[in-house]
This record gives C-alpha cells, structure tokens and sequence, in this order.
C-alpha cells in the first residue's frame, strides 16, 4: 500500500506534467469563429489581413477615421475569443473619431498557427506594419490598447517600436505572477514557457502610458495592475473602475476605458 505522502508526491507529479504539456491550453483560450464581416459588425470597416515576418497571414478589421489625420488605435485582444467579440469596443471609439485596428493572433478567429509569446510578438508587430505600410498611419498618431494578455503584446512592441500613447486594460506583472494566483499549489513560475513581463518591460516604455483597472477583477487582480502602473516610467494616469469586474461590459468598452484612449489622443497633437 502507497503511503499518502507518496500519494500526495505523485498526484502533484502528475499535475505538474500536466501543466507543462497543456499550460498553453490554460492560458490561451482562442474561439475559431464564425468571425463576421466588417462592415456587418462596425459601419465603415473593411476586411484585411497582416502578414507576419513567418509567413502567416491573419485577419484583421480596420475602421478609417473620419479624416486620415486622426489618431488611429491599435487593438490587443485578451487570451480569450476572436476581434468579433470586440466590435463593440471598435464601433465606440470609431464614434468618437478615431480610426481602429482590430485583429486576431494565430489560432484565432480561423487563423492558421498555434498561439505563443514569441508568435503573438510576430503578429502586433505584422498589425503596427500593416498599419504605417498599408494604411499610410504616421508613427506619431499611433495608439496602442491592450486588453488583459494583450497588455503584454503592446507593451512588447512598445519597447520595439514606441507609440504615441499606451493603455493597458488590466495589466498583470507578468505571467507566472498572474498564474500563481490561479494555482497557488504549483510552482507556476518555474513550468511556464511564456513569461509576458508586463512590469519590466513598461518600465522601459518612454511613451505617456495609462492604466485602467476594475476595483473588483477576479481574473487579474487589481494589485497587480497598481504595480505595472507603478512600474511604468511615463505613467500618465491610472483609472480605477469602482466595482468592475475582468469581463464586464464598463472594462471591455466602456466610458472610462474610451475616455482613456481619447485623453492620450489628444496629447498627440
């Protein structure tokens, strides 16, 4: 008979094999679609697609602004989903004159690939190229919005290429600090093999950065996103949502998160 602290030895054997082979599965949760036309989900946007520097090709949704002058916002997605679940957000900031980027990382939305830091990397840099090179958008009139794992994607291409202006929506320090609260009885940071340092990186961020949090988020916790704007080295402003959870509609594409975007739109001249 097994005594039960080997029971207990081989069970947590057993889920730390487990995490490593699937952890991508944990942290990537991509919806294949249907993904809808553009311009059925957003008035005035059209269907395009990024090419990534590894020969994908991916979908994306890109809405003109009303004139080619104004600010144009580049979109990164959560973990979860596909860029039609954010149409809403897209249609808000199209309303307020602003011209928007919508796009899916690999593995999402019908793309082809499989979903990594070092991929998801590959694909806000084919979106930022599509955006200077096809669309004519001047560097300087050049947002950047991130979404929870997508505040890791924008705040990496942020120290290759600096924008105008960041927001992150529920930023985490990085990976295995959010993972570790998830499951505290694993040693989260020694499995995973993205790491995502949201913290470290906005620190090397010289753009004006703004935080936007949920007082209530089960998912990130609102510390964490306290420290990334702590971390950051041009913090602008951090924007703290009473009683808003990770997923609700207030942080997804609400007043505070607009007007958060519109305020660093209109340091950009």
């Amino acid at each position: 008979m097994l005594r039960p602290a080997l029971v207990v030895v081989l069970v947590l054997a057993v889920l730390v094999g487990l995490l490593w082979a699937f952890q991508r599965r944990l942290v990537y949760l991509p919806d294949a679609g249907p993904v809808p036309a553009a311009a059925d989900a957003v008035p005035g946007a059209r269907d395009v697609e990024l090419t990534t520097s590894d020969g994908l090709t991916l979908g994306a949704w890109f809405v003109p602004g009303a004139t080619a002058d104004v600010p144009t916002v580049l979109v990164a997605n959560g973990n979860g989903g596909h860029r039609g679940m954010r149409a809403p957000l897209a249609r808000a900031l199209s309303a307020a004159g602003l011209a928007v980027l919508l796009f899916d990382y690999r593995g999402y939305g019908g793309n082809p690939g499989s979903p990594s830091e070092e991929g998801l990397a590959r694909d806000a840099r084919a979106a930022r190229s599509w955006l200077l090179e096809d669309a004519g958008v001047p560097p300087g009139r050049l947002l950047y919005l991130g979404e929870s794992l997508g505040c890791a994607v924008v705040t990496g291409l942020a120290v290759e290429h600096p924008p105008a202006g960041l927001v992150l929506r529920s930023p985490f320090v990085d990976l295995a600090a959010v993972g570790g609260e998830h499951y505290p009885f694993l040693p989260v940071r020694l499995l995973l093999r993205d790491r995502y340092p949201v913290a470290e990186q906005v620190a090397r961020v010289q753009v004006p950065t703004t935080v936007v949090v949920g007082s209530r988020d089960s998912i990130v916790p609102p510390a964490q996103s306290r420290q990334v704007a702590d971390a950051a080295a041009r913090l602008h402003r951090l924007v703290e949502v009473p009683g808003a959870d990770h997923n609700d509609a207030v942080l997804l594409d609400g007043r505070a998160l607009v007007d958060a975007v519109l305020e660093l739109a209109a340091l950009t001249g």
